[in-house]
């Protein structure tokens, strides 16, 4: 177990502290005796270092060439599982609209979908930097909207950057599903070329063995 993984698995770790603590009474504790900490400012921070580690772990991963099987896997899981806790929760104390929350989490699991039926068929379906953008923008978003528990004045800057998520998600799902389709399509074709061809050479031998049958006829 290398520390990219390690973080990958503390982050899935967050994810029953962040609902806990979005969904939970105040906390009431004081950091260092000196500041209080309210759940919203809790979450907040739980929230902001879960998303930090999606950064760390990916860097450490390339930078150590530790990029193993199981971080792949858990990768994607880590962030939808933190993404999608954070999003339920914040419908459940009101925060966004469910259908909003319905739209970015039907998305993700119609793209994660999509990509494993192209990995399944041989075919990689890179990240791309839109998709990257709905990421960032995505945390940013929560992150205003958490924010905006405690200081009100961040709450119309959270629902901005929350359309911001839905229209970021669909035009990368677009772009997604065309990648996908395009795969899929020269796939056919080049399936259909080797057909072609080997009923091509079916036919040139069937034909010479004719051929070799009639000239031996005919010397008979």
């Amino acid at each position: 177990m290398n520390l990219p993984n390690l973080l990958t698995l503390l982050r899935i770790f967050f994810v029953p502290l962040l609902v806990a603590a979005l969904l939970g009474q105040d906390l009431g504790f004081n950091w260092a005796r000196l500041v209080p900490v309210s759940r919203e400012l809790f979450a907040l921070g739980i929230f902001l270092v879960a998303a930090a580690t999606d950064l760390i772990d990916g860097y450490f991963a390339r930078r150590w060439k530790q990029v193993t099987t199981v971080g792949t896997l858990l990768d994607p899981i880590a962030d939808k599982l933190l993404i999608s806790a954070a999003l339920i929760s914040l419908v459940e104390i009101q925060r966004v609209p469910a259908w909003m929350v319905i739209l970015i989490i039907g998305r993700e699991f119609a793209v994660t979908g999509l990509r494993s039926i192209a990995a399944a068929s041989g075919y990689t379906i890179q990240a791309s930097d839109l998709g990257k953008t709905k990421m960032v923008t995505q945390v940013a978003a929560i992150g205003l909207v958490i924010g905006g528990i405690r200081w009100p004045q961040l709450a119309e800057y959270g629902q901005f950057a929350m359309w911001a998520v839905v229209v970021f998600g669909f035009a990368s799902a677009v772009g997604y599903f065309a990648k996908f389709w395009r795969k899929v399509d020269e796939g056919v074709k080049v399936r259909r070329r080797r057909e072609l061809m080997r009923l091509e050479r079916q036919k040139k031998r069937a034909a010479a063995n004719a051929m070799a049958q009639s000239g031996a006829s005919a010397g008979n």
